[in-house]
């Protein structure tokens, strides 16, 4: 765990949830991270989780994405086919920037929503991709990166049955681990054991988020 150049102090506030943004890259293991703070208490919301019931079968989600990309991303029963739309989308920045354009502000409100849930005194983690890209720090009172090696999320993306091709079409397609540093108040890496990942996150919200600052 290190503490970027920019980082600020902590300070939890009275009337809300204290807010982490966790990010990281495709395959870094962001959501270990985050299983691993929801272990301390932490109250998890994934973007991930968002963007598929945002664009679950009968939704508006799914009924702007059918009119922008065609009847081909849906599934045989009627579901959105998520490896057909990434084969349209990941190569094209275009029809990428398109897809964010439908789908970022409907996550972004649900989020939101949940993590309003989260009474105060708790701790509110939004587990998302796109934290960096959206410029998304300062909604946030501690932003959390979590970086792997190349070689390493190539690894697991293959594990996942993601071709090395289009595994780096997505990494290209998201921000840098330079961008993602840029809005990080930590960096956590994640190419070691998960023995030593689990030892920072202890660290983490040992001396950051539980020892934080309280104001009112």
């Amino acid at each position: 765990m290190r503490h970027t150049p920019a980082a600020r102090t902590v300070r939890r506030p009275t009337d809300r949830a204290l807010r982490v943004g966790l990010t990281g890259g495709i395959g870094a293991g962001k959501s270990t991270v985050a299983a691993l703070l929801e272990a301390h208490g932490a109250v998890v919301t994934s973007a991930d989780e968002i963007s598929r019931d945002v664009v679950s079968p009968g939704s508006d989600g799914l009924a702007a994405v059918v009119a922008e990309f065609g009847e081909e991303i849906l599934a045989s029963d009627g579901s959105l086919d998520r490896s057909a739309l990434g084969h349209m989308v990941f190569s094209n920045e275009l029809r990428r920037a398109r897809l964010e354009e439908i789908l970022l502000p409907l996550i972004a409100a649900e989020a939101w929503a949940r993590m309003e849930t989260v009474p105060a005194g708790q701790v509110a983690v939004y587990d998302v991709p796109l934290l960096a890209e959206g410029q998304m720090q300062d909604l946030f009172d501690l932003v959390v990166v979590v970086e792997t090696n190349l070689e390493l999320r190539l690894e697991r993306l293959a594990r996942r049955g993601m071709k090395r091709d289009e595994a780096l079409a997505r990494i290209s397609s998201q921000a840098t681990d330079e961008e993602r540093r840029a809005v990080a108040d930590i960096v956590l890496s994640n190419s070691g054991s998960i023995d030593q990942l689990s030892a920072d996150v202890d660290r983490l919200w040992s001396t950051r988020i539980k020892e934080s600052e309280t104001i009112s």
